[in-house]
Formats: structure tokens, C-alpha cells, sequence
């Protein structure tokens, strides 16, 4: 590829229900310029999350896929940071990408390898901090349950809970995902809802009930989970993977009655409530890292030319960790 150019990939059509890689276009557009103000980065790492099949149902045509990077720095008009140096932000599925003091996020490299600056240490790492700490509120002796609990944000909640006294619980969707969060990551229990009934199972393993509950799946496991909250249970929705692809909404059973009962909490999270806070979680969690209490599992894909396949991927459960597109050597 000529050196004065930039592969993207941009949306060629809309979804309806699951994406397929026809959806997506890759093409060369010249490579940008920054003006003042402005960063070009050279994109390293690229993050694949679920939320941006959401951000697909409003991207325009044509334009660039929403995304992440972490890259390093190719030219400089922006006081405070300079060529050579390792920033994250929203670039998108692209190999250069422009960013401005608003979006430009020097990465510390003491904390960790710069592709955890938007795993462990990044969005998934801070959604999972803010999102238990804060909005679940954990006791020491709580039982907390995490749903998709191998992947980015689950494993980080179920890690948490331990190092907070908790007993965890985690759902996930293979054996070998159980035994990873159970037998590496130290949660208490774990289910398999691909071939164990979750009620049930929950049944057994939480038989005095659900203090905190960590949704990322909504769907028919979180309908099994409200089956059984305990008293003053606090539950937080950060995903509902199950249902990003749905044409139109799903009937499920009535769950009110659970809240109602057990005068439950049922609250709303994104980790964008709290960028004031975000630098003193990074610092925690890159503490917890390098301490050993927090472990984490990255799902390396290599070439940009993959990003549509992973994504993809992505959506119907086959990454196994943070996912990551690896765009260039470093």
C-alpha cells in the first residue's frame, strides 16, 4: 500500500438482525492530515466491543466503523504531545486516524503492554470498577453473580467481588469458560447456560439468594437470575448482548414481581457517567494487575483486514477475553 494512503473499513449497508461481512466495505482514502490542534495516529491496536453494534444502527453509510484504538503518534500539531508517543481513541476501523486535545488519551506506560490501555485498563476495565462498585455496591459476604463472565468486563467484576470478600458466580458459555473463571480467576461457582438450566443451577449454587447481580447479556439469563434476588438486591444493566441484533423486541416473562418482592434496585450503567473519576480507576486497576488480583485474557486476532470477521465473531460468542485486533507491529 503507497505510504501516502489509509485503509478503512465503512459501513456498505445496514444490518438487519446480524451483521454479515457483506455489510462492511474496505477502501483506501488518502491519508489525513492533522491541522492545529490535532494528532495523526498510526493505529497498533484496534478494540472490538459489543456496544458498537448499537452505534452501526445510526452510522451513516460510507462512514467509518466506530472504535478505539491505541497507536503511536506519526505527527504532532497538538501542544503536550509528540511523535513517538502512545495515545488512545476513537478512530475508528481505520489504519491512521485524526484526534484533537478532546479525544486524544496519552497512555501511561508503566501501568502495563499499551494494548491494556483499552482492555484491563481501559473501557472494559473501568466499566467493570465503576459499574460493581458503584452501582452494585458490594458487601463483604454478598453473593454477586456477572453474566458473559470470561469475557472484557466480566472477568474484571468477578475479580473485584473477590478482592471486596465476595462470593462469585459467573455465567458464561462453554465449559472452558467456566473452568477459566472458576478454576484461574478464583470465582466461587460457575454455570454453563448452554447446557445447564440457569434457574436451577442457581438454585443450587446460590441457595440463599442473589445480592448483586452484573448484566451483560440481558435475555432469557437475566430473567432466570431475577428468579432468585435476595432482599435489597442490587442489580446493574450494562449489556444486553443477546439482544443488539433483534429486529424488533423480545417477549420475555414479567420480572417485576422479583424486584417488587425482594424491594430490589434494578439501575441503568455506562462508564461514561464517570470520566472525571476515570484516571484514579486506571491507577487501581493497574495496581490490582500488577499485583497479581487481577488476571486478564486477551483474544488476539492479527490484520485489520479481520476486523468485520472478529466483530462479527464477537457478537455470537466466540472471543474468549478482551478481543483485540492486532493492526501493526509496534
Amino acid at each position: 500500500m503507497p505510504e501516502n494512503e489509509n485503509r478503512q473499513w465503512v459501513l456498505k449497508s445496514r444490518p438487519d438482525g446480524m451483521p454479515t461481512e457483506a455489510d462492511f466495505e474496505l477502501i483506501d482514502s488518502p491519508m489525513p492530515s492533522p491541522e492545529y490542534g490535532q494528532v495523526l495516529i498510526k493505529s497498533l491496536w484496534n478494540s472490538m466491543d459489543p456496544y458498537m453494534r448499537g452505534r452501526i444502527t445510526s452510522s451513516p453509510i460510507g462512514g467509518v466503523i466506530e472504535s478505539e484504538a491505541v497507536g503511536r503518534v506519526m505527527e504532532s500539531r497538538l501542544e503536550g504531545i509528540s511523535a513517538g508517543d502512545i495515545v488512545r481513541g476513537r478512530i475508528g476501523w481505520q489504519e491512521y486516524g485524526l484526534l484533537d486535545v478532546t479525544s486524544a488519551n496519552p497512555v501511561n506506560p508503566d501501568y502495563g503492554p499499551i494494548s491494556t490501555s483499552i482492555g484491563v485498563l481501559g473501557m472494559p476495565g473501568l466499566t467493570a470498577y465503576f459499574g460493581l462498585l458503584d452501582v452494585c455496591e458490594p458487601k463483604p459476604g454478598d453473593t454477586v453473580v456477572v453474566s458473559s463472565a470470561s469475557g472484557a468486563v466480566g472477568a474484571v467484576v468477578g475479580q473485584i467481588a473477590k478482592i471486596g470478600g465476595c462470593r462469585v458466580i459467573g455465567i458464561a458459555g462453554s465449559d472452558e469458560k467456566v473452568s477459566y473463571v472458576v478454576d484461574e480467576l478464583g470465582f466461587d461457582a460457575g454455570i454453563n447456560y448452554k447446557v445447564e438450566n440457569v434457574s436451577e443451577a442457581l438454585g443450587v449454587v446460590a441457595p440463599d439468594g442473589v445480592d448483586c447481580y452484573f448484566d451483560n447479556v440481558g435475555g432469557p439469563i437475566t430473567e432466570a437470575v431475577m428468579e432468585h434476588l435476595a432482599m435489597y438486591s442490587r442489580t446493574v444493566i450494562c449489556g444486553r448482548i443477546s439482544e443488539y441484533n433483534e429486529s424488533e423486541p423480545s417477549m420475555g416473562p414479567r420480572i417485576l414481581r422479583y424486584v417488587h418482592s425482594t424491594r430490589s434496585r434494578i439501575q441503568g450503567f455506562t462508564v461514561n457517567q464517570y470520566p472525571a473519576q476515570f484516571e484514579d480507576g486506571r491507577a487501581q486497576l493497574a495496581r490490582w494487575v500488577k499485583s497479581g488480583e487481577i488476571k486478564y485474557k486477551e483474544d488476539i486476532i492479527e490484520g485489520f483486514e479481520n476486523c468485520p470477521k472478529a466483530f462479527i465473531g464477537q457478537l455470537r460468542g466466540a472471543n474468549f477475553g478482551k478481543l483485540l485486533i492486532k493492526v501493526s507491529d509496534e
